[in-house]
């Protein structure tokens, strides 16, 4: 989809309404009209504008081999997305997009590929997997840590034997068991060491709660991993998504302009500054 006008919302139509958890849901969202493209790459992010709400950076989770309609997963944190979370099939949503810096799959093939992702940074993650998927010869060992809250918070549940079908290893913690989990308890870093990978031709990418992401890095460049070779995705504060507004400004960058997807040693002097 090109848009005249990167601050004006295209009309799109809720195609299907998904409840993936108890405050977590996916929209699948065909374009209002015949004719129309969109394409994106795996890690960008659209606005998502609710008419008489407001809008709210939500990341694309769907494949980018088949990107219409263009799904998105959302966490209810606010007013907005509590809207979203209301939308019924047939209603009209506002979509301004894709935004943003992609993961360097490119540059990944021939290695090994290690995606670490907490909650809801997931989704950022899953273009990932799918394109991973339909060009695995590409690519080396994959491996997938992800943790959640509970076992009730696990996403895409229904989509892990089909990762595992394809090679790619997962392995999946929560902070709270249930009585019925078999799994791992802990918090995601602790993942890190299942993962098989070559440090000296792997790479990373991490999503997830910056806490999340800080303990990561380390974990990973313990094992080898170079910073150079590890991608962070910072989504936080946008509001415009074209770098106008300031909401986002993060040291010399703006997450939703030169980001949300970082090379770690690029941002690595204001990762660790405390209120940047």
């Amino acid at each position: 989809m090109t848009t005249i006008d990167p601050m004006i919302p295209s009309a799109f139509r809720v195609e299907k309404f998904i409840k993936d958890t108890h405050d977590t849901f996916s929209l699948e969202l065909s374009p209002d009209g015949h004719g129309r493209r969109f394409s994106f790459e795996p890690g960008q992010f659209n606005m998502l504008y609710v008419f008489g709400v407001g809008e709210a950076p939500i990341s694309i989770s769907g494949d980018p081999h088949s990107p219409l309609p263009v799904t998105h997963t959302v966490r209810v944190v606010g007013n907005v997305t509590r809207r979203m979370s209301r939308l019924k099939t047939g209603e009209a949503i506002g979509v301004r997009g894709p935004f943003g810096s992609h993961w360097p799959l490119e540059q990944s093939q021939g290695k090994d590929v290690v995606l670490v992702a907490g909650g809801i940074g997931l989704a950022p993650l899953r273009p990932v997997l799918f394109h991973i998927m339909k060009n695995r010869k590409e690519f080396n060992r994959v491996s997938l840590c992800y943790g959640t809250r509970s076992p009730a918070d696990i996403l895409y549940k229904h989509e892990f034997i089909q990762w595992e079908t394809r090679e790619i290893e997962a392995h999946v913690t929560v902070d709270h068991a249930s009585k019925s989990w078999k799994g791992n308890v802990g918090v995601v870093p602790s993942l890190t060491p299942r993962a098989l990978f070559d440090p000296g031709n792997a790479v990373a990418y991490v999503c997830g709660p910056e806490v999340m992401i800080n303990f990561t890095v380390r974990a990973l460049m313990e094992q080898g991993i170079r910073e150079e070779n590890i991608y962070l995705s910072m989504e936080r504060n946008m509001k415009c998504a074209v770098g106008f507004c300031g909401h986002c400004q993060y040291g010399p960058h703006f997450v939703c302009k030169d980001g949300p997807v970082f090379r770690y040693d690029r941002i690595r002097g204001i990762f660790h500054t405390a209120e940047i």
